[in-house]
């Protein structure tokens, strides 16, 4: 018998955490269209139902909405009475929820990083660790592994160049790679800990995703951007969210514990 990778989501019920944001709405749509029953969390109701009513009539039928603040252990809770009264399980979860303010060393402060931690690693770690019972259950019902994806970030491996940002003041902050790079080793802990729970746990670190529709007022950012990539050109969400529905499904059913770059090469130099 020839065993056939399975790339689809069917059957299956997946959250995803800033599900709203530019990459996320990207990753939710990748994933109702892979056939989940998809969860939508964020913190604004209305950009939360744009997502969702992007999608086919169809699709949007098994598309769930539930905002609110998943930094909150309160939120969190509720999101699992919720997760636990409608499906009763969960097969996956992407945690791409963030928070944060941008600048250069001399305007950082603890408390950004204390929100860096917060959103990075204080809170995937609340969410795991609460909804571990309907992720084993997942498991079980399906025959196969559930499946977490961390959102983290090429700058959780490399260091973000100044020169990118100029004087503009809107550089990539310290606390937001220091937090993914945290994220990371994070994954790591999970994937070792917890895969015999029947969870894989893997990460991807997008590189240069820069949404193009806003300007950030730096002259030759986006040129700047691309001129580090090995491909010369930043990437678009969808390709984000292809490796995202990859490692949620059957087809990486023997990945686990892994960082995936998805950046253009541009950590390979």
């Amino acid at each position: 018998m020839i065993n056939i990778p399975e790339f689809t989501l069917k059957d299956r019920v997946i959250l995803v955490t800033g599900a709203s944001g530019y990459l996320g709405s990207a990753i939710s749509d990748a994933v109702a269209h892979a056939g989940a029953e998809l969860v939508l969390s964020g913190r604004r109701m209305e950009a939360l139902e744009e997502t969702r009513d992007r999608l086919p009539s169809a699709t949007r039928k098994r598309c769930h909405i539930f905002p609110g603040d998943i930094s909150k252990h309160e939120t969190i809770r509720l999101l699992h009475g919720h997760i636990l009264k409608e499906f009763g399980v969960i097969h996956g979860i992407v945690n791409g929820a963030y928070a944060g303010v941008v600048g250069p060393l001399d305007v950082i402060d603890s408390n950004d990083f204390l929100e860096a931690c917060q959103y990075n690693m204080i809170t995937p770690f609340m969410l795991i660790k609460d909804m571990l019972y309907l992720l084993e259950m997942g498991a079980k019902q399906s025959g196969k592994s559930s499946s977490v994806v961390n959102i983290a970030s090429m700058y959780g491996i490399v260091s973000p160049d100044p020169l990118v940002y100029g004087d503009s003041g809107r550089n990539n902050p310290i606390h937001y790679g220091a937090t993914k790079a945290g994220l990371i080793q994070m994954t790591r802990y999970f994937a070792c800990n917890l895969c015999t729970h029947g969870i894989r746990f893997n990460a991807i670190s997008p590189g240069p995703f820069p949404n193009t529709d806003i300007d950030p007022n730096i002259p030759g950012f986006y040129e700047n951007l691309a001129k580090k990539v090995p491909m010369k050109r930043v990437g678009k969400p969808y390709e984000v969210a292809g490796p995202v529905v990859f490692l949620l499904s059957d087809a990486s059913s023997y990945i686990n514990g892994a960082n995936l770059p998805v950046d253009g090469g541009w950590t390979a130099w």
